[in-house]
């Protein structure tokens, strides 16, 4: 009987010892998953100065919807401005929207490219864009990469953060506000002056 609780005793022993064991290995193969997931969340937006990462995303306009466009597609030709938004048919996001539209032959005096960019889908963008008859592209980053590439994201609530982006046309960032207001005259003015001062 002795002999017999001892073995149980053992075995019990040897479990426990084990059982953690097992556990932490198990962590150690979820670990990569997790460090990418951190690493993905712990991106920062591009410097001025820096190079834009490109991307490929569905796009719509007023009149038409697009399987895909690069960010590539739209350099070389003049600055390119990268607004990134949460929602459509959002009162901020409209304002926003609405505000660039009512100045955009200014923007287009100088040659650039607006491309807003949200989680929407790009048949939703046309809808929008053509009821405020909206004259630029419109980007649909659905699972938020690009945005995160951007420090545009807020991966607790699942959608963009207002943020705004001017390249000149090779790329390069030359101007971003991060925390960019929609009813901000003073950000719009930064934004303008910003598009002008790029070549």
């Amino acid at each position: 009987m002795k002999k017999l609780l001892a073995l149980v005793l053992g075995l019990a022993f040897a479990f426990n010892i084990a059982m953690p064991q097992k556990a932490k290995e198990g962590e150690k193969e979820n670990q990569p998953a997790k460090e990418k997931e951190d690493q993905l969340m712990e991106m920062k937006a591009p410097e001025v100065g820096e190079k834009a990462p490109d991307f490929e995303l569905p796009t719509a306009t007023r009149d038409t919807i697009y399987e895909a466009k690069k960010l590539s597609d739209f350099l070389g030709k003049g600055p390119v401005v990268l607004a990134f938004y949460p929602a459509d048919w959002s009162g901020g996001c409209t304002k926003e929207v609405c505000t660039i539209r009512d100045n955009f032959s200014e923007f287009e005096k100088l040659g650039a490219t607006v491309i807003g960019i949200s989680g929407d889908y790009v048949y939703s963008h046309r809808q929008w864009a053509e009821h405020h008859n909206l004259p630029f592209w419109l980007a649909s980053d659905h699972l938020g990469k690009t945005a995160t590439q951007y420090d545009s994201y807020m991966a607790d609530e699942g959608y963009c953060k207002r943020t705004v982006f001017v390249l000149d046309k090779n790329g390069i960032v030359r101007y971003k506000n991060l925390q960019f207001k929609a009813r901000s005259e003073e950000d719009y003015k930064a934004l303008q002056d910003a598009v002008a001062a790029t070549k």
